[in-house]
């Protein structure tokens, strides 16, 4: 079984990058799969991990990247906030960076996803 949670805002804490969601969710649970991946319909990325249950996408949406950006940058941690505790968002880093260098310029990502990241994530290389 998949269950998926929207990540939409961020805060940060002591040089930590923290995933806010709108829905309840509990986090400790969560065992890092170490993957990021995309939902171009979405216009998010996608981290992987698993519960008991199944895999959990921790979808982090477009409102999260300018923040995101920042934390890939200044090699700050990402933490996922839940009503329990939080999860850290392993490998997180080493995986952005390789599919972001991907995304660029690849049509098979949809023009839309592709110019989004662009914009975010290579705005002073353009």
């Amino acid at each position: 079984m998949r269950t998926k949670w929207h990540f939409t805002n961020t805060e940060w804490v002591e040089g930590v990058l923290r995933l806010l969601s709108e829905e309840d969710v509990e986090v400790t649970h969560l065992q890092a799969r170490n993957q990021v991946i995309t939902d171009s319909d979405a216009f998010a990325f996608v981290y992987l991990a698993e519960a008991e249950s199944g895999y959990v996408y921790v979808y982090l949406h477009e409102s999260t990247w300018l923040d995101v950006k920042k934390a890939i940058d200044g090699k700050h941690p990402l933490e996922a906030v839940g009503t329990d505790g939080t999860f850290t968002l392993a490998s997180f880093q080493e995986e952005m960076e390789e599919l972001v260098a991907n995304i660029e310029g690849n049509g098979n990502y949809g023009e839309e996803m592709v110019e989004k990241v662009e914009r975010v994530f290579f705005a002073e290389q353009h």
